[in-house]
């Protein structure tokens, strides 16, 4: 029997010819990781979560207008490491967007206003990112964000 969230797995009808990173055989036993992106406005946190996922996470109208992220925005991907030879590093990792809700990389907006929503959204992330250009110091906010 198979354990909660894995496909159940006949090794004697199982065809590894036929699977490949999207197969619900493979899918089902992924490890998660949650990563989350916070940095100053225009840094590139939505830009580095649709880079991953293919999710444009600047939704709502005021967003677009605006081209920032203002509410919390979420993203799956499925992240696979080919280990075929001919896969040179970094070229060897492919990102594929999810549908399925179970490794969101969030992408936050870094507004001081947004703190509570902050601790509140994101304490399931892993492991957090913080965007910075590199022509800027850490702004005084981010370092109260920190702590």
């Amino acid at each position: 029997m198979a354990k909660k969230g894995l496909m159940e797995q006949d090794l004697s009808k199982l065809d590894v010819a036929k699977l490949h990173p999207l197969s619900p055989e493979v899918i089902s036993r992924q490890a998660t990781i949650n990563i989350g992106t916070i940095g100053h406005v225009a840094h590139g946190k939505s830009t580095v979560v649709k880079a991953i996922s293919g999710v444009q996470t600047v939704r709502f109208k005021n967003e677009l207008e605006r081209n920032i992220t203002i509410k919390l925005g979420y993203a799956n991907a499925k992240i696979y490491k080919c280990e075929d030879d001919k896969c040179p590093r970094p070229m060897c990792y492919k990102a594929y967007g999810s549908g399925k809700e179970d490794s969101p990389a969030c992408d936050v907006p870094g507004f001081e206003n947004s703190k509570m929503k902050l601790m509140r959204h994101v304490s399931f992330v892993d492991c957090p990112k913080m965007t910075l250009t590199d022509n800027q110091y850490l702004e005084l906010y981010m370092l109260k964000h920190g702590n």
